[in-house]
């Protein structure tokens, strides 16, 4: 499995912690950015990461932005794409 990674400027931080644990289970993955801290559109990452799923390049795609909302509805907008907005995690 190969995952995608996009980010604005509000989800740089979070973004690394990810990447490394699924280089701990030895997961593939492709950064498609952004790759620092200033203010950036995501309007560019999440359609990067979006398309790479829909051609087949990536198998799933996560994005990281300050709220999601913004990332989910672009990802959306590719034909083909079903992106979840995530904001909390619950365990049971």
């Amino acid at each position: 499995m190969k995952v995608a990674f996009g980010c604005d400027h509000g989800g740089i931080n979070l973004k690394p912690v990810l990447i490394k644990f699924l280089q701990e289970k030895g997961v593939e993955y492709v950064d498609y950015g952004c790759f620092d801290t200033a203010s950036t559109d995501y309007n560019e990452y999440a359609l990067k990461v979006a398309n790479a799923v829909k051609s087949g390049e990536c198998d799933k795609g996560i994005l990281f932005c300050g709220t999601g909302i913004g990332m989910s509805i672009v990802a959306n907008k590719v034909k083909g794409i079903r992106c979840g907005h995530c904001h909390d995690v619950f365990f049971c």
